[in-house]
């Protein structure tokens, strides 16, 4: 019988809160990270979309002035969203060679790269950086929290869009599950608000234009939903094995019981309109957790605002799950936080693993002519979740046909 996997630390730093208590406490009354931009690059690049979601503390207020300026921003999230975990797990003296890092992201590097690009052009190669390189390299952010925790039994970098931070967890459980590890730092971290991802995503009609409302702008499954809000941050999970994890007297938030990744082979950036791929994947993953559909009491969806993306998502829990689908509240909290792409997945992870923890479900703002399309149960007011044995989901899915699934029972 495989390992029982469970998560005892957890860490975050997001558009709605610096650490993981504010985070938590504002996904439940429903606060906008999104704001109107003040950089002058705005304007200069004459930008059609002025707003996003940045993280509420800067990552220079949190690390010294050299942790700064040897890291990426993405880089700088994993680490401080990595070291709370760390603290809230309480691991003090670990067998490194047993511990390993899964610290996902969609896009890496991406303000190292175009500034050394920028820095190239107008000063010559002399003024680029030395280290340029590990700072812009997409596994950076898992080297960087490999490095600050000593983790020795590997450090790995799953890629693949916004599907990135979920595939991360599936990593870290296939790591403890198949015995290559004890314990396991997983997540996902994105910097990506910058000209460039800015006017490339609006350029593919993929951002909401709500200049003029940004606040609202993040609203899935409604009918006038218009694109998503770019959001940065990261978020990181402690997976330990059971058995490591009671011999410490280990507080366990919850049983990371099972996992899923599936492909649509569909189409670059559109997901498959009959969700063919996140069935499966949802089916998988309940498989995987030994855990029927009757089971699932809450889905923190992916739910990303856009009007082809939300559409697939209620096929395919429908598909899996059946008529309960009607029972299961749902929330999209990338309504608060906006789309962290590569680390959406791990910070929703972590929502999903304190609404089994704490029996609540987070909020979902910006509802306000629900899509009959999508006739679920979305929780618009923090909601209490069942008494006794519960089932979570958490879904993700990215550019490229990524479908990832993760599903959390209580302990």
């Amino acid at each position: 019988m495989a390992r029982k996997v469970v998560i005892t630390g957890l860490g975050a730093t997001t558009p709605i809160g610096g650490d993981v208590p504010t985070m938590w406490k504002n996904a439940l009354i429903g606060v906008s990270g999104a704001h109107t931009l003040g950089d002058e690059w705005v304007e200069k690049y004459q930008l059609p979309v002025h707003f996003a979601a940045r993280v509420t503390v800067p990552a220079d207020q949190v690390l010294t002035r050299v942790e700064a300026k040897r890291l990426d921003p993405s880089s700088q999230f994993a680490v401080i969203a990595a070291r709370e975990a760390w603290k809230d797990s309480g691991l003090t003296t670990v067998d490194n060679d047993r511990f390993a890092v899964a610290f996902a992201t969609g896009i890496g590097g991406v303000w190292t790269l175009l500034d050394a690009w920028d820095t190239l052009r107008e000063k010559g190669p002399r003024r680029v950086l030395p280290m340029t390189v590990p700072m812009l390299m997409p596994n950076g952010a898992a080297a960087a929290v490999s490095l600050d925790l000593g983790a020795r039994a590997g450090a790995h970098t799953p890629v693949s869009a916004c599907a990135s931070g979920t595939e991360a967890l599936h990593q870290g459980l296939e790591l403890i599950r198949s015995g290559k590890a004890d314990i396991v730092m997983a997540g996902g971290a994105e910097a990506a608000i910058h000209p460039l991802p800015l006017a490339a995503f609006s350029s593919m009609q993929a951002l909401s234009r709500r200049n003029d409302d940004p606040e609202h702008a993040s609203r899935p499954y409604d009918i006038d939903r218009d694109g998503f809000v770019m959001g940065e941050g990261a978020g990181a999970l402690v997976l330990e094995a059971e058995e490591h994890a009671l011999a410490r007297g280990a507080r366990i938030y919850g049983e990371l019981a099972g996992t899923s990744v599936t492909a649509d082979a569909y189409h670059i950036t559109a997901p498959d309109p009959e969700g063919l791929g996140a069935t499966r994947a949802l089916k998988a993953a309940l498989f995987d957790a030994r855990a029927q559909a009757q089971d699932v009491v809450h889905v923190n969806a992916h739910a990303t605002s856009t009007p082809v993306g939300d559409r697939p998502e209620y096929t395919a829990l429908k598909a899996a799950l059946g008529d309960h689908v009607d029972n299961v509240a749902v929330s999209a909290t990338k309504s608060q936080t906006g789309h962290l792409l590569g680390a959406s997945g791990a910070v929703e992870a972590v929502m999903t693993v304190l609404a089994v923890y704490e029996r609540k479900a987070p909020t979902t703002i910006n509802l306000e002519n629900q899509d009959p399309e999508i006739p679920l149960d979305v929780v618009t007011t923090a909601r209490d979740l069942p008494a006794g044995d519960i089932v979570a989901l958490s879904n993700s899915f990215g550019f490229g046909g990524h479908n990832a699934v993760v599903v959390v029972r209580n302990v």
